[in-house]
């Protein structure tokens, strides 16, 4: 697995790369900073982002912040602080773990691969989600076309519905594109 590393002190990420390499990860990128951590991976495209808290520039839950909504890569904050507003902000930016130090290097491994399946999930979910709020879409367009084609055509809700499929085949179309042409074509 790939990893991306971000800590502004160079001998905590040698430290870190050290430990993750023994681990049997692949260290892709390190970051001193959060801006730094986020150019990188959209650059190398981590299988995992692994930042300290407190960086430079910007800091490490900003950096979450982007690659969540980028869908980069899933992110772990490694960090001294544990205070609740740092722990609020980083719940909001989407970090899917939360490590505070001295961690157990045993924890390590565990942490990567839970929040590399939970993105993976996430990432499935919001595909779904997508997917059938286009369905949905669709749905909408054709029950309103069928309206339109019964309106104006006397036929019952079949017949629409097959006017719209058959003028489908025929124009090599989607069934949405049809029913938009429709609704379009009335509107005017």
């Amino acid at each position: 697995m790939r990893v991306l590393i971000a800590d502004d002190d160079p001998i905590i990420r040698l430290d870190l790369k050290q430990l993750l390499e023994n681990l049997g990860y692949e260290v892709v990128a390190e970051a001193g900073d959060g801006q730094q951590a986020v150019q990188l991976a959209r650059e190398t495209l981590p299988d995992v982002c692994i930042l300290d808290v407190k960086m430079p520039v910007m800091d490490g839950i900003d950096a979450v912040g982007i690659l969540t909504d980028e869908e980069i890569a899933p992110a772990i904050l490694l960090t001294a602080y544990s205070d609740q507003e740092l722990v609020a902000r980083a719940k909001a930016a989407g970090v899917f773990a939360y490590l505070v130090k001295p961690y157990k290097p045993s924890d390590l491994a565990p942490t990567i691969e839970v929040a590399r399946s939970r993105f993976e999930q996430n990432k499935d979910l919001n595909s779904e989600v997508t997917n059938l709020q286009e369905k949905l879409e669709t749905r909408k367009l054709i029950d309103r076309a069928k309206g339109i084609l019964m309106d104006e055509q006397r036929l019952n809700e079949t017949e629409a519905y097959r006017k719209i499929q058959i003028q489908s085949m025929n124009l090599r179309k989607t069934m949405k594109e049809v029913a938009e042409a429709i609704i379009l074509a009335k509107s005017i």
